[in-house]
């Protein structure tokens, strides 16, 4: 089953705008989705660039969203626990939340991913993009995705 995941402000292979990179306020993209499962206990969320020159660089990790939450606004702060309970990972600029795009040169891709979980993850705030990764495993109900593309 898969997840219909969108933005009011870039469509799927569109421009991203650059508010949302380090070139402008380099706050998150406001987020919506549809289509979640019956039985999913929580969502994830992992944006990531798999263009970056040393491989994929992570933007964000955030998981343990309450099923019945169907979006992230504008700028999501970049707390360990937010106040609809979901916690946030490290990045791959070593910081809790989002980080947007920042490219040393080129068009590169960004991958929003969501996955509808069976269960709420036993992880801490701070887990990265690798330890939601296992402990995802097993639980993904259905997965969507939302590509949008930055040049500096």
């Amino acid at each position: 089953m898969d997840i219909q995941l969108t933005s009011s402000v870039f469509e799927n292979e569109g421009m991203i705008p650059s508010k949302y990179s380090c070139d402008g306020e380099d706050i998150s993209p406001p987020l919506s989705w549809s289509s979640v499962p019956e039985g999913t206990q929580t969502v994830a969320l992992i944006a990531d660039d798999p263009d970056a020159p040393m491989g994929t660089f992570v933007h964000w990790v955030l998981f343990n969203l309450p099923a019945n939450v169907q979006e992230l606004p504008e700028d999501v702060p970049s707390d360990k626990k937010l106040d609809n309970g979901a916690l946030q990972g490290t990045n791959d600029f070593k910081k809790i939340g989002y980080g947007g795009p920042c490219p040393p040169g080129g068009t590169h891709r960004y991958y929003f991913k969501i996955y509808a979980l069976d269960t709420e993850l036993d992880l801490k705030a701070g887990a990265t993009k690798k330890d939601l990764l296992n402990a995802m495993e097993g639980h993904i109900l259905a997965q969507g995705q939302l590509m949008g593309k930055y040049q500096r």
